[in-house]
């Protein structure tokens, strides 16, 4: 954020090239890390930019970045570090994927694949994109305020509907909330439900959840199983080891403000929220296909 012609505007900035590294301690400094070992992320985490005699220089190449002559221009900001490493696609038929991130722009940009091929003629279609998940949601643009309500009561005001007849189109409405799953870990198998255990390339998941965590019930499952078929996709069912407590969505989130009958979805992956995760190609399509038929 910079002061031009006395108003605050933004401008994007992006390092388009390796600037920075998280090196490990080295092994012989650390002999146990392979047996347990607990982050400090003050000291374990911590990015290395540069040489001593580079220190202050790193606002300085973020100013000609945004083509500004000081950095002292720059009144605020908001900068990430993310991985670089590109994604590959492997295995012995190049079945499966690997990235940074795929939890959740799989799901992101497969949701958004299929609003784009999707008709979209005859009800109000909604593709919806919230950030800060990881970090709670509680934000102001977060799953956990009113954007996406505020949203749509402009839309049925728009249209000159009522309040009531809003509230009766939310209950004729159907969501999915589409958020990676959890794969059956082929070397920890005992990890997963003996029952509800999804595999890669074995198609979307519906999730479900006794604790309410997810929004999946009877009705959502029934549809979204019905979406499946008549997009010739197959359908998993994935739930928790019963000892074990898993994480949550945003469709809970959401239907505080907007309760909309709602499927928990997902794609199943492993390494959940590790800096490198797996997940399978097909499925990746399987949910663009179900997409577009939910657009329909």
């Amino acid at each position: 954020m910079t002061e031009e012609n006395g108003k605050i505007t933004s401008r994007l900035v992006c390092v388009d090239r390796d600037l920075l590294v998280i090196p490990s301690l080295a092994i012989h400094m650390n002999r146990s890390v392979n047996e347990s070992c607990s982050w400090n992320i003050q000291k374990d985490l911590l990015p290395l930019y540069g040489e001593a005699e580079d220190r202050g220089a790193f606002m300085k190449l973020i100013a000609r970045e945004a083509g500004l002559d000081d950095p002292s221009r720059i009144l605020g900001h908001d900068l990430f570090l993310y991985s670089r490493i590109p994604g590959t696609v492997w295995g012995a038929r190049s079945e499966f994927l690997s990235s940074p991130r795929l939890d959740d722009l799989q799901c992101a940009f497969a949701a958004f694949r299929g609003f784009t091929e999707g008709k979209k003629e005859k009800y109000i279609c909604v593709n919806c994109l919230f950030d800060n998940e990881e970090t709670g949601s509680h934000t102001r643009q977060g799953a956990a305020s009113d954007f996406l309500e505020s949203t749509l009561r402009r839309i049925t005001e728009g249209l000159g509907l009522t309040y009531d007849q809003y509230k009766s189109m939310l209950a004729r409405s159907f969501m999915l909330s589409a958020d990676n799953a959890h794969g059956v870990h082929p070397n920890y198998e005992d990890l997963s439900d003996p029952v509800n255990r999804p595999v890669l390339n074995g198609g979307v998941v519906l999730k479900f959840n006794a604790a309410q965590k997810y929004c999946t019930d009877a009705v959502s499952a029934a549809l979204f199983r019905q979406l499946c078929q008549r997009a010739h996709v197959s359908c998993q069912s994935f739930a928790n080891r019963s000892d074990m407590a898993g994480g949550s969505t945003l469709g809970n989130l959401s239907a505080v403000r907007v309760p909309v009958p709602t499927a928990d979805i997902g794609l199943p992956q492993l390494a959940m929220h590790s800096s490198w995760e797996t997940a399978g190609v097909r499925d990746t399509a399987d949910l663009v296909n179900v997409c577009s038929f939910l657009f329909e």
